[in-house]
C-alpha cells in the first residue's frame, strides 16, 4: 500500500508524485510506545526488551475470534521463550479496557495486554488486523512481521508455523528465512456490534 505524500505542478502541467511505502521492512527500526496496561500502569516496549535478546509484540483483540484460537499459545509464550520479551497490544476499534478485562477473566488469559485507544500505535506500526505478530531484536530492529501460522490445526498436514521458525532462527544467530507473511483475522478498524441481550 502506498501513501501519496505530495503532488507538485510544473509549467507543463505534469505532476510529480512523492510516495512512501506504508509498511515496515525487515531491518528497519520499530517505534517504541508507551501504553496503559489493562489492570495496571503505563508500560513501554523498551521495558519488555530490557535484559532480553529480543521481543515479540502481537496486536490482539478480545473480541476477535481468530485471536481466541491462540489463547493457549499466548499464555505459554513467556515460559517457552524466557529470553524474549512478550506483550500484546489491544487496538481494536471500540474495544474498551472493561471489555478486555472481562475477556481475560473469562478465558483465563495470563499474558500482558496493553490498551491502544484510537489504534494510534497500530497505525504507526501499520498493523491492520488481529492477530499480527512482530519479532524484533534488542534494538527494535524488525526481523519478522505477519501471522503466527497459516491458521490450520497442528495435526493437519497443511499446517505451517511462521512465527516459531523465525524465533528459532533468530535465537540460533541466523536471519529468519521468512520475514513477512500476509495477515488475516479481524480488521482493527472494523465496526462490530455487541447486543445488549440475545434476540
Amino acid at each position: 500500500m502506498l501513501e501519496i505524500m505530495s503532488m507538485i505542478g510544473d509549467p507543463h502541467g505534469v505532476h510529480s508524485v512523492t510516495e512512501i511505502p506504508r509498511i515496515q521492512k525487515a531491518g528497519q527500526t520499530l517505534e517504541d510506545f508507551s501504553l496503559q496496561r489493562v489492570g495496571g500502569g503505563m508500560e513501554t516496549l523498551s521495558q519488555y526488551l530490557n535484559g532480553k535478546r529480543g521481543a515479540v509484540v502481537v496486536f490482539w483483540s478480545g473480541v476477535c475470534s481468530h485471536c481466541g484460537r491462540y489463547d493457549g499459545y499466548l499464555n505459554g509464550f513467556a515460559e517457552r521463550h524466557p529470553e524474549l520479551g512478550f506483550v500484546t497490544v489491544a487496538s481494536r476499534q471500540n474495544e474498551t479496557p472493561e471489555m478486555i478485562r472481562k475477556a481475560a477473566a473469562e478465558r483465563k488469559l495470563t499474558f500482558p495486554i496493553l490498551h491502544d485507544p484510537g489504534a494510534r500505535t497500530a497505525d504507526r506500526w501499520f498493523a491492520q488486523q488481529t492477530p499480527r505478530a512482530f519479532l524484533m531484536d534488542p534494538s527494535r530492529t524488525l526481523l519478522y512481521r505477519g501471522a503466527i501460522d497459516n491458521f490450520r490445526y497442528a495435526a493437519e498436514p497443511e499446517y505451517v508455523e511462521y512465527l516459531e521458525p523465525a524465533i528459532s532462527q533468530f535465537l540460533a544467530g541466523e536471519a529468519p528465512k521468512r520475514t513477512e507473511t500476509a495477515s488475516f483475522g479481524c480488521d482493527i478498524k472494523s465496526i462490530y456490534y455487541i447486543l445488549p441481550r440475545a434476540l
